[in-house]
Parts: C-alpha cells; structure tokens; sequence
C-alpha cells in the first residue's frame, strides 16, 4: 500500500496578488512539496493537500484517519487554526499518524502542543545563505542527502530554539552572520514520530531544490506508522488478571 501523505498550508502568501511568494509559488507551496515528494517517491506516495480555509482547515477525522504522515506548513494565520482541529491532529500523532512541521510551523499551535515549550528563536529575513550540515549520516532521514545542503537564499533561523531536547538531532545550519541552528529534529509522542525541518521560507524558492525534496521524502518514509489507534489511556487491571489469562 502507498504512503498516504498530507500536505497542510495556510496558503496566504501564495493567494496575495502580485506577491513574491505568488510568483515562486504558483500552485502553493503546497504543490511545490507535492512536486518534490511525487518526483522522490513516485508510485510509493500518494499525496494530498488541505488549507485553511478549507472547512473544518481540510483536516477532517476521516482525512487523518487515512493519512499516514501529516507535513504542515504555517506563518501568519497561527491563531486561526481551530483548537478543535489542533486537538483533532495532536490525538492523531498520539495514535500514530507521523508529523513533519516545517519552517515557521515552529510556532503553530500544534508544535507548541506537542514540544510543551514556546518554541520561540532568533530570525533575520535577509537574503542569507543557508549551509544544513547533516549530523546523523547513519539516520534514515539522511540517506542520499547532499552535505551539505547549501541554500543560497534563506530566512535566517538563530539560537536559542526553545525546544525539548530532541531525541535525535539530524541537521544543523550555520549562516552568514555566524549563528547556528538546530534545523533538524526529531521525537516521539505517544505512538507517533515528529520531525521538524526549517528551510522553506514563503519568500525563497527552497522548495524548489531537489534536495529539500529528498530529505522530505526520506522523513515521510522515517515517520509512517508502526501502529495506528487511539490515544493511549490509563487502563485499569483488577486484581488476579494475570492468572485468568
């Protein structure tokens, strides 16, 4: 059966008229990381996509219940997001569904749900060069990916990232004016993988780059599955349950 992936955005640069992310990104960037993926992946993926102004932010019970890994993408419209929606998601990832938030995602709703932390961290949107250094070769999400990756215009994300101490750490990136970033991260939640990854600014053509696409495809593959259900929950055993089984 083929990875079922969704791909969530807000979808606001790209719908303001004669805006640059309008131009980079004529199909959303969601299509451009539909693009990437499909190209990688080919018939082992198959990929849909959600917005916000979708009823409901296109994220329905029965669209999570038939995705195995979520992608989300978000910057300006945060509070918009219904908590409803943010629980709906948060539940899914604790039963399983894998979860890749992107670039300004740091901050959505269900980041900061699922990292119990503000996420906050230091940025400059000024045409800097980003080199992602890839400090895991051994990880799954590496595999045949260049290193480094070098982005030639890029947001420039800093420390201190307000995050847990990530279980695994896969890329860090160093900029023009000295800083560093944690750029790759991952973590389990309940039965669930989440994988963070920076680049990807509405402003720059990043999802464009053949090698953003491998790293995306390669942490889809890493975060599908190994079980689907609900929440773990606190479940009570009488005295005696072991013998009478």
């Amino acid at each position: 059966m083929a990875l079922r992936v969704t791909i969530w955005n807000e979808n606001i640069h790209e719908q303001q008229t004669d805006s640059v992310p309008a131009k980079i990104y004529p199909n959303g960037m969601h299509g451009a990381i539909k693009t990437l993926l499909e190209n990688e992946l080919g018939g082992a993926v198959t990929v849909s996509t959600a917005t916000l102004d979708e009823p409901e932010h296109g994220l329905t019970k029965d669209v999570l219940d038939k995705t195995d890994v979520l992608m989300w993408w978000g910057h300006e419209a945060h509070p918009k997001v219904s908590d409803e929606v943010v629980q709906r998601v948060y539940d899914a990832v604790l039963g399983g569904m894998g979860l890749i938030v992107l670039h300004s995602g740091h901050y959505s709703k269900i980041f900061k749900k699922l990292m119990g932390t503000s996420c906050s961290l230091r940025w400059r949107s000024s045409k800097d060069r980003e080199v992602v250094w890839n400090v895991n070769p051994t990880h799954p999400i590496t595999q045949g990916v260049a290193d480094p990756i070098v982005i030639p215009l890029q947001e420039m994300y800093g420390e201190y990232f307000d995050i847990p101490t990530p279980d695994e750490l896969i890329f860090i990136s160093s900029f023009t004016g000295g800083e560093v970033f944690r750029s790759g991260a991952t973590w389990k939640r309940g039965l669930g993988k989440v994988f963070y990854f920076s680049p990807g600014d509405q402003d720059y053509p990043v999802y464009h780059q053949k090698e953003i696409g491998k790293v995306l495809a390669n942490a889809a593959v890493w975060a599908k599955p190994v079980m689907r259900g609900e929440p773990i929950d606190a479940t009570f055993h009488p005295d005696g349950w072991f013998d009478k089984n």
